[in-house]
């Protein structure tokens, strides 16, 4: 059964959490890859902040910053390539080994807000352990779980998990509301695609959704 869980987890050097402490009114997302390397430190976030100048200095002064790279700036809004420290703690690494995926992960507070997509309640368990063992403070929000599309499930429709996280993290922000709560391109920040990507996802997940209920419930007449 794979699982789905909104985790909030503090450390004093968890990535970028001391710009965090340093800088009021920063917000940072990490920008979702498609692979990621096991071991690696080096990742993309999108920064919301006034001053870049300020921001910079931050990342000077910062423990977990081994060494930035400024892609673009534009309108109080950067995008960096960062590279941590060897002593800065990352979640990340337990997710990967457990075959996992960080689908979301923003600041929040003066920690990481994240959601993550895991093959079993065993791999939460690890992912549990490992921040146990880094003394890093981890509260679990959320959690739901869907039987694995391996296993052949009625409960997957044969969704990827790729759509299923997309179609969840819509529903969830209103993208379906009638007013919508919110835009294409806002659910798409959420999970740090590009709308056409986001908009891909949804159109085939509903497709599977359709195939796997509406079709084969008349199919079956």
């Amino acid at each position: 059964m794979t699982v789905t869980a909104k985790i909030h987890i503090t450390h004093d050097k968890l990535a970028l959490v001391p710009t965090l402490r340093t800088l009021d009114d920063i917000s940072i997302r990490v920008i979702t890859q498609g692979t990621t390397s096991p071991g690696t430190t080096l990742f993309p976030f999108l920064i919301d902040y006034d001053d870049r100048d300020e921001l910079e200095r931050a990342f000077e002064d910062d423990l977990t910053v081994e060494r930035y790279e400024l892609v673009s700036w534009g309108d109080r809004r950067g995008i960096y390539y960062i590279e941590h420290t060897p002593e800065t703690k990352l979640i990340s690494t337990a997710v990967t080994d457990v075959n996992g995926f960080l689908t979301y992960t923003e600041t929040k507070g003066r920690g990481w807000l994240v959601q993550l997509l895991l093959p079993d309640k065993d791999a939460l368990n690890t992912v549990w352990q490992y921040a146990r063992e880094n003394d890093i403070s981890l509260n679990i929000i959320d959690i739901y779980g869907s039987e694995s599309m391996s296993e052949e499930s009625d409960n997957s429709y044969g969704l990827t998990p790729e759509q299923r996280a997309a179609l969840l993290t819509a529903y969830e922000k209103g993208y379906f509301q009638e007013p919508r709560d919110m835009s294409l391109i806002d659910v798409a920040d959420e999970m740090g695609l590009s709308s056409t990507a986001m908009s891909g996802r949804l159109r085939r997940g509903m497709q599977n959704l359709i195939r796997a209920t509406i079709v084969e419930s008349q199919d079956e007449k």
